[in-house]
């Protein structure tokens, strides 16, 4: 499998080329374009308990898309929702990822995609308790609003990023969520919860932010709607 991001970091598009009855897990709706011959397979991956808990608890869907190539190969193009920036990163053995809720976009078949609990000290403003596992050997596929910052800590490094611009961490990082400052900071300066983030391992965020662009967007609307006599 190969993969080619074009157009980024704005309105980023992944051409995926797989090999001869190649196989690759995608998020549903992911998909923009396929050459001829690509079989389609849509199924509740890891079984139904497994598809609840990426559904219910990690905000992605129940069912995943697999798409098979034929013996001749094929191409595969896909894109996320929101226009932003996207990332192809190879797992190495062993290496393990904690995703945002909408971040992942497709994955190898030997990349298993799962739910992580992280105890109520990790509540995510708009993540939940939850966040996603990815781990194994192969390629993975990310997505993000605006561009993506790839950062690596040292041992011991702290560093402090907004939770609604993090994409992904790895497993084994220490981490900690809290308000960004005391409590006129945290109600006026804008800034609401960040997560403290401790070496080593790797880290990914975005330069913009879901959150920001709704709470910019709700009172613009909200002017423009009709007032009720």
């Amino acid at each position: 499998m190969h993969t080619e991001i074009m157009y980024r970091p704005s309105y980023s598009l992944a051409v995926v080329t797989l090999d001869p009855n190649e196989r690759i897990n995608v998020e549903a709706g992911s998909m923009v374009s396929m050459s001829a011959g690509i079989q389609l397979e849509t199924k509740a991956a890891g079984g139904i308990l497994a598809s609840l808990k990426r559904s219910l608890l990690g905000g992605e869907s129940f069912f995943m898309n697999e798409y098979r190539a034929s013996a001749q190969g094929g191409q595969l193009s896909l894109a996320p929702a929101l226009p932003g920036d996207m990332v192809v990163l190879n797992l190495q053995e062993d290496e393990e990822l904690l995703v945002q809720s909408g971040s992942y976009v497709a994955s190898a078949q030997s990349i298993s995609i799962d739910t992580k609990w992280g105890g109520a000290k990790t509540f995510f403003a708009s993540e939940g308790l939850f966040l996603l596992r990815c781990s194994g050997q192969g390629p993975l596929i990310l997505s993000s609003y605006g561009a993506i910052h790839e950062m690596w800590l040292d041992v011991d490094e702290r560093y402090t990023v907004d939770t609604g611009h993090l994409v992904a961490f790895g497993e084994g990082m220490g981490f900690d969520v809290r308000a960004a400052g005391g409590l006129k900071s945290t109600l006026f300066s804008g800034e609401g919860l960040v997560v403290e983030l401790t070496g080593p391992g790797r880290v990914l965020v975005q330069t913009r932010s879901a959150d920001a662009l709704l709470a910019w967007l709700t009172p613009q609307v909200q002017r423009r709607l009709p007032k009720n006599q």
